[in-house]
Formats: C-alpha cells, structure tokens, sequence
C-alpha cells in the first residue's frame, strides 16, 4: 500500500487533488514513495501508468524526461520506425510546451502519435511509452493548457530535479542477477553469438553453468505464457558461451579492465559467489586473490552438480574467463580464524563465500553417523564427482545397491540421478511432499528426466527410524502422510496417517534435506551476527556483515540456494565493496535502488491478457540424450538447441522492455 496523490497505475485512478492528506485514498500497489534513506520520491512513471506523490509535480516535465529516456534507447535501437521516430517526436513536442512554445496542435499531435505507437511499434518499449504521457494528457490537460495559453515554461523545468530511470524487463525484473534477457534473445534472434555473451556477462559472467542448470525464474515471469508458452530463455543464453568456446576466441568481455586502484581484497571460496565477486571486481581494478579450500576451482558445481548436467570442460570455460580477467586463485588453502585476522589487516575488504558444505540430519531415530550406509549427501557428490571430472580419489560403485535419498531440491535430484549412474539396483528419493512442489523446487524436466532413468519418487513420506545390525544400515522404517485442509483456508498441514508405516530395505541413507554452513574461519571476537539459520547476517541489499569491511554472498549468508541467486547477491556484492574501497561508506548504484523498487512492485502481470501477437507458436525442445544412453554414463543430457531450433525460439520473444522513472 503506497500513499498517492495521484495515480493511473495498473488502471487503478486515485485522484486525490484537492483533498487534504490525511484523506488520501492509498494504492495497491507498492508504489516507491520513498527513494531511499535520504529522498522521497516526487513522481513515478512507468510502462503501466503514472503515480504523483505530492502536488508539486511538474508533470509537463515529468513526460518530457519520460520521453527523452525513451529518444535514448529508440535511437540506439531503431528496429521499427514507430518507435525510432515516435519516440523524437514524443519528446520534441513535450520539451516544446515544457518551454512556453507549444501550441494546441501540438498536443493533438501527441495524442496521435502516442496512439500509433501503441499500436505499431515492434516490442513492448514502444507500445508502452505513450501510456503514462497520455494518461498525464487527460488528467492534467488544465497544467498542459496553461503553458500553452500563457506561452510560459512549465513549473519547475528550469530546477534542479533528479529523474532517475532503469529499463527492465519482466524476465530481467525476475531473474535474481538481473539479466538483459531479451537482449541475449536479440543476439541469437541476429547471429550475432558475441552481442548474445556480452549481454549475458554484463551481470552474469558464468554463461556456460547458468546456460545449464539454472532453474530459471525468469521463465515463470515470462509475457509469452500469458499467450501460449514461455520462452526457453535459459537454453538460449548458453549459445553464445557455446559460440566462443567452439570457435576457440578470446573471452569476450562486455566492459574494458579499468586501470589499477591500488586496492586489494580477498575472496574466500570460489564457487559460483565468489567468482562472480572476483570477476567484476577485477573488471573495476581491484586485485583479487581467491581462496579455495578444495584442489580444484568451482565450489559446490564443480564437485556437486554432476558431469551429465553441468560438463566439467564447459565450467572451467568460465572459470577461464574470470582468471582472463587477472584473478589470483590460490586452491587447497582452508582459511581459518587467524588467516581472517591477517586479511584484516593485508586486504582492504574481505568477501566470505564458503557456501554450505555441511549436510543437515534427517532428524529420525537412531540416526547416527557412525553406522555404515549413512553417507551425507556433500561427501556422496564429492566423492563421485572429483573421481568422475578430476580423476580425484576413487569411483563410486554401487552394483546391486539399494540407496533411499531423503530431499526434495536439486541436491537430492543429483543423488538419485548419479546413483543410477554409479549402477545401483533400485534408488528412492522420499519427500514429504508432492509432484508439484518438487518440479517447483527444482524443474519440470529434472524432475521427469529422473523418472525415465528409474527412479522412484515416494510422497507424503518420511523416515521415522534407522534399523541397523552391528551398526550396519538394514532398513529404513518410513511414515506416511496425508494432507489435511484448513478449516479456515490456510496451508493444508500434513499428518501422519496411522498405521500406514512400511519399511524399505536399503544398504545407503542419503540425507539432500539442506546444508548449514561451515564458519569456524569467522574470529569470535568480532561477533559478526548471525542469522537464526546459523549463515552469515547482512541486510540483504549491500551484503555487509556487522563487521565494517567484511562481506557475505551465496548460500553462506542466505542458506542453500540456487547458482544464479549466488550471482546476483555477489555481483551486487561486487559493486558495492568497489565504491567502499574508494569511499570507505557503504551505498547502492541508482541502478540497484530501481531494482529493489521495481521488484517489490512486480514487472510481470500474470494476469495481463496479451494481444496483438501470434499465439500458438511452439516452444522448441531442445534435444535430450536417450534415456537407455544416459543412464550408464555422464555425458550431457541436455544437448542444446540446433541453429534453426535456436532462430525458430528466438523469434517468440516479444522483446518486453519496459522504462520505470522516479523523480525526486
């Protein structure tokens, strides 16, 4: 809910001028009524309307700058000639009634050109523009009539007002690093690969991994779902790393290396966080030495997503391109306490991205490490995936095994499926949910991949007991559950159903419940707060712990999560320490504020009825390894889109750009 003096936005018109106001009618919606700490916000403007949040608004200005962020973009564009030239035009004949020139005709031309455009242009930036202008038009013609009859300049266009704007997208606004989604699309949809990378890696340096194993949220926030299907974005933003990598070129970076700060931090882990953080810090000219306790570079991807899903050679493509970036790994270096306290005083700031490397318990009885079949679910991956992509250690053979994985993400999903490929002689995976939460915590096609190669999925189960003999795992006692509805319209509850408890002899328990992190490095004496899951505390947006210069990202500070969370929490990371290093103040970019705004807000509408394009065009499938193939070896199961597959999927993007402005 957001006190408005005015509003148009979603269609929702609160008009209250001319009301005191403590009688304003509020919106919906989250509007952003205030910027930040230190600004309220005047106005916000926007693909789906206009919001005013005090009475002295210049909104004859606040269209013209609306407008003249638009000019930028159409003109850098200029794919359709609505939007290219309506977009001159639109700002043209604003800044001319803004200045005291205009004339009556003028605003009639605005209206027409603003109604063509919503019909003609090609993509959504074009056909949305008009929108909040002609709302401002209709409601505030009497302001736009008086510069116009008086031939004087509107109220405040000679002041000092900051007018702050973020094009986004509905799958930007929901993609956790913020990609230029259709911006990679336009790549492919061009062939042109290295505009398609250079998109992805301005906010997103690990192409080839979260072109692979990415649940893709940005999918669910997809406007082509309100017509048919969405697209299949995160198929399409591996093409350009595959691209580069099979051409044997250079990385192709989207920003030049600023020169030397002078400035040095340490990143301690180089999973997915922590070679994001190093990546754009290095791209800033910060000197980054990363510390890895494994032997190897990647963190949790690298020995706990398996080959068949996440190809070793295409990883360390990426880990290749932030070390082209001048990042110094040191591996087989476990930082502890007094190593912190010396870069305390070596570094200039300090990033922690450890992870979460502890598996949790299952919490049943007599469950205890020290019998036999116990096998956590970060020993079991590590164990088979240093052998399978290192050639680390010893391969992991379980013929005529019978493995019982308790889970539900995409951990679990990777024991069950490496347990097929290791040869074992039945695999479960019990869940205390159903189907449907389990594709929602991982995908549709995990999920459906895994029951082709066999294995078996039991709902509204739980492990109740351990049996052992000699402290050798015999069987598993498990309880069944049932949902039961709320009376009074809540979550159903789950509850045991008596007498329903079954046992499955098993030779392997493999907890993939959750993970807890690992921060005996973290000195006592600092006292860096935790939050009550046992991670890292920061407040979210700039990733400070409470110790001034000490970062947090990843699963360390949030819990286990997913590969492109990693990213965006550390890529932001990044760019706050960057001006820390030369401010010694912690801020966010006006970038990130409109981020935060916009998300809160919601870009996509899941209930907007989209018009005006082709419906019923089939997503396409890219090809999947044969199931009788797959299931004895690693290879890569999902093989990526052929060049056509690739143009026919491109051309569904409804290239969904929208402008958001604030005014303070």
């Amino acid at each position: 809910m957001s006190k408005v003096y005015f509003s148009t936005w979603n269609g929702e018109l609160i008009n209250n001028v001319g009301k005191p106001e403590e009688e304003w009618e509020e919106s919906a919606y989250n509007l952003p009524a205030t910027y930040d700490d230190h600004r309220d916000s005047k106005a916000f403007i926007g693909w789906d309307g206009v919001s005013l949040f005090n009475a002295d608004v210049d909104v004859i200005r606040l269209a013209m700058e609306y407008a003249a962020q638009y000019q930028v973009y159409s003109e850098a564009c200029g794919r359709c000639a609505p939007g290219r030239w309506g977009g001159r035009i639109l700002y043209d004949q604003l800044d001319k009634i803004a200045r005291g020139e205009g004339c009556v005709a003028d605003l009639d031309h605005l209206k027409e050109i603003g109604a063509s455009m919503q019909v003609t242009s090609k993509c959504e930036i074009g056909k949305t523009v008009p929108n909040p202008i002609l709302d401002l038009m209709k409601h505030f013609e009497h302001e736009f009539m008086a510069c116009i009859n008086e031939q004087k300049p509107s109220k405040h266009y000679n002041d000092e007002i900051g007018y702050i704007a973020k094009i986004t997208a509905p799958c930007t606004d929901a993609c956790p690093a913020h990609v230029d989604i259709p911006g990679y699309i336009e790549g492919v949809r061009d062939l042109r690969f290295d505009d398609s990378l250079e998109a992805t890696r301005q906010t997103m340096p690990l192409a080839h991994t979260c072109g692979r194993v990415c649940p893709h949220p940005c999918e669910d926030a997809c406007r082509r779902t309100n017509l048919d299907e969405p697209i299949a974005i995160m198929a399409l933003k591996r093409l350009g790393a595959d691209w580069e990598t099979d051409q044997g070129l250079d990385f192709f970076h989207p920003m030049e290396k600023a020169p030397s700060t002078g400035k040095k931090v340490a990143v301690i882990g180089a999973g997915p966080a922590g070679l994001t953080t190093a990546y754009y810090l290095a791209a800033d000219g910060v000197e980054v030495d990363v510390y890895e306790e494994l032997p190897v570079l990647g963190g949790e991807v690298a020995v706990g997503v398996p080959e068949y899903r996440m190809p070793i050679d295409k990883y360390n493509e990426d880990i290749e391109c932030v070390r082209d970036m001048g990042v110094n790994f040191i591996v087989n270096s476990k930082i502890n306490a007094d190593d912190m306290r010396r870069f305390e005083k070596e570094y200039d700031a300090t990033m922690v991205s450890t992870g979460t490397r502890i598996s949790k318990k299952v919490y049943c009885d007599n469950e205890r490490f020290e019998i036999k079949g116990y096998w956590s679910a970060i020993e079991m991956l590590d164990q088979i995936n240093l052998w399978d992509k290192y050639r680390i250690g010893e391969p992991v053979d379980l013929t005529g095994k019978t493995v019982v994985c308790v889970g539900g993400g995409f951990t679990s999903m990777d024991v069950v499926r490496c347990s097929i490929r290791a040869n074992a002689k039945k695999v479960y995976m019990i869940y205390r949910r159903d189907e449907k939460t389990i594709i929602n915590n991982t995908t549709y096609e995990e999920y459906h991949e895994a029951v082709e190669e066999g294995v078996e999925f039991l709902f509204h189960s739980a492990v109740a007991k351990m049996n052992d003999e000699d402290d050798v795992l015999k069987s598993l006692m498990v309880d069944k559950f049932e949902l039961v509805p709320d009376p009074e319209g809540g979550r159903a509850q789950l509850v045991k159903i008596e007498g329903e408890s079954y046992t499955i002899e098993t030779d392997f328990l493999i907890p993939a419940v959750s993970q807890a992190a690992d921060l005996k490095l973290l000195p006592e004496e600092w006292e860096i707060e935790k939050t009550s899951w046992g991670t890292v505390k920061t407040n979210g947006k700039d990733y400070m712990t409470s110790r001034k210069g000490i970062f947090a990202s990843g699963d360390c500070e949030y819990g286990p999560m997913t590969i492109v969370n990693a990213v965006g929490q550390a890529k932001r990371g990044a760019s706050v320490i960057s001006r820390y290093l030369q401010t010694g103040e912690i801020s966010l970019s006006d970038d990130e504020i409109m981020e935060d705004h916009l998300r809160k807000l919601r870009v996509y509408d899941k209930k907007e009825k989209v018009t005006g394009w082709l419906p019923g065009l089939p997503r396409q499938q890219s090809e999947v390894l044969d199931v009788d193939i797959r299931k004895f070896n690693n290879k890569e199961v999902n093989l990526g889109f052929t060049q056509e597959e690739a143009l026919s999927e491109a051309d569904r993007c409804m290239r969904c750009y929208y402008i958001a402005m604030i005014a303070t």
